[in-house]
């Protein structure tokens, strides 16, 4: 099972205000595209990590939370981030966009080699803090939803669940969207978010803030 080794504690970049996006945010850049581990950053800045199925809304999620629409690419194709990328915020911490999982039309090597980078990228990665299990609120977790949340519990990383496009529902079907997520995950730790209202954004970061100022 995988150790968590501590960080010092981060500097008063964040400055909480009741924006929609309620960390201020001072930069925001592009790292890297890591195809392989030697490709990773080798600094020890904090790592969040976002993880779901392609085509979920992680890309737009990452974008949304740091109020940078183009700042990791968004495509209605699934499977097109085919690498880990890594995000320096305010030249403090990473935000992580992992592969999507679960589309069918990549080659099965491709899917093979993802996940194995994936895996080690998890198993290994000491400086990563919390992982952002994301899923759609208009449809029910999938299998692969359910074993990915597993394998994090199982191993020991800190995570929560964020229910995207709960822009798309109404007040009952968002309340339902939660609770069987909640059922089916088997976790209280779901945050219903929209990346076009900003709902959910200070929760969110709350608890990415949470994640770094505690290891």
């Amino acid at each position: 099972m995988r150790s968590l080794r501590s960080f010092p504690s981060p500097s008063l970049w964040l400055c909480v205000s009741v924006a929609i996006h309620p960390v201020k945010i001072i930069s925001a850049k592009f790292i890297a595209a890591a195809q392989s581990p030697e490709s990773f950053p080798k600094d020890r800045r904090p790592e969040i990590v976002f993880a779901g199925r392609s085509n979920v809304g992680k890309s737009s999620l990452i974008n949304s939370l740091v109020g940078m629409k183009g700042l990791a690419r968004t495509s209605s194709t699934p499977g097109r981030t085919q690498s880990i990328n890594f995000f320096l915020i305010n030249d403090e911490f990473y935000f992580v966009d992992l592969p999507g999982y679960g589309y069918a039309k990549t080659s099965k090597e491709n899917r093979r080699a993802w996940g194995k980078l994936i895996e080690k990228y998890l198993a290994e990665r000491q400086q990563l803090v919390l992982s952002i299990l994301i899923v759609d609120a208009r449809h029910e977790p999938s299998p692969l939803d359910l074993q990915m949340k597993s394998w994090l519990q199982h191993s020991g990383i800190p995570y929560l669940v964020v229910s995207t496009k709960v822009d798309k529902l109404s007040s009952n079907e968002k309340r339902k969207s939660r609770e069987r997520a909640e059922q089916i995950l088997e976790t209280d730790r779901v945050i219903p978010y929209s990346s076009l209202t900003g709902e959910g954004a200070k929760h969110i970061w709350n608890e990415i803030r949470a994640g770094i100022t505690s290891q």
